[in-house]
């Protein structure tokens, strides 16, 4: 038992020692009143065919109005059904289970896309956020451009930095059940999940005294780069990049749990 002990002590000193020399170790939690989703855009296209095209990220995938599941180029499914004028609906599916459902509103004016989304994370907490669109071009209807405006969510994500070893680190958020190991060395890690589709990888390197850069991609083409960095009092981290193959940026603020 003593000597059990003793391994455990040592553990939790190694441990300790990664922490510290890694400020952003630790559990975050996503403040959204202090970040900025302004960049973000969504193009909806109506085409010829009587297909629909749907463009956010640099990733585009086509669908229907008919409720049947249509694959979105990234291992998800969206089956989408008009309601009304006005107002659709999109239910994302993984292996045919449903994991969220988006109601479009389209504003009084045709200027704004208000979108709701619920649904139940693995953890059984609810899913219930709002981003709200401004148009920026195109028309009448769901058709055009439409730029975030903001996002609230009343369930907002936690993030997990694991320090393992000297150069290990577990990138996690426990309440989707996502987990990403590997190595602060540039290479590709897999992350799983339940919610996650194969073929996503990360890779990490520390950027600097107080930053983390992160490259993810899909199936090997680089899909997102962000780099976080710890506040100078610890209390606050920010995430700040976007998708590779967009210029445009976002900035998430999490707050030290």
């Amino acid at each position: 038992m003593q000597i059990r002990n003793v391994f455990l002590c040592a553990l939790a000193a190694a441990g300790a020692i990664a922490a510290a020399e890694l400020p952003y170790a630790g559990k975050w939690k996503m403040n959204p009143a202090k970040s900025d989703f302004g960049g973000t855009t969504v193009t909806y296209e109506s085409l010829p065919s009587g297909e629909w095209q749907s463009t956010a990220e640099g990733n585009s995938y086509k669908f229907r109005l008919d409720e049947k599941d249509y694959p979105d180029g990234l291992g998800d499914t969206a089956a989408w059904k008009s309601i009304d004028a006005n107002t659709w609906q999109t239910t994302w599916k993984l292996n045919g289970k449903v994991l969220t459902t988006d109601t479009l509103k389209l504003g009084a004016d045709g200027s704004s896309l208000v979108v709701n989304t619920k649904g139940t994370k693995p953890n059984g907490d609810a899913i219930d956020g709002t981003a709200t669109f401004q148009r920026v071009s195109g028309g009448p209807g769901l058709a055009g451009k439409w730029k975030t405006k903001n996002v609230k969510s009343s369930s907002p994500g936690v993030l997990e930095l694991v320090p393992s070893g000297s150069d290990g680190l577990s990138f996690k958020e426990p309440d989707m059940g996502l987990a990403c190991d590997g190595k602060l060395d540039g290479k590709d890690y897999s992350c799983t999940g339940p919610t996650l589709p194969p073929g996503w990888t990360v890779a990490m390197t520390k950027a600097g005294a107080r930053s983390l850069a992160l490259s993810v991609k899909k199936d090997g083409k680089p899909f997102y780069k962000v780099t976080y960095t710890v506040a100078a009092d610890g209390k606050t981290m920010t995430e700040a990049g976007g998708a590779t193959a967009t210029n445009e940026k976002i900035k998430i603020v999490y707050d030290r749990q």
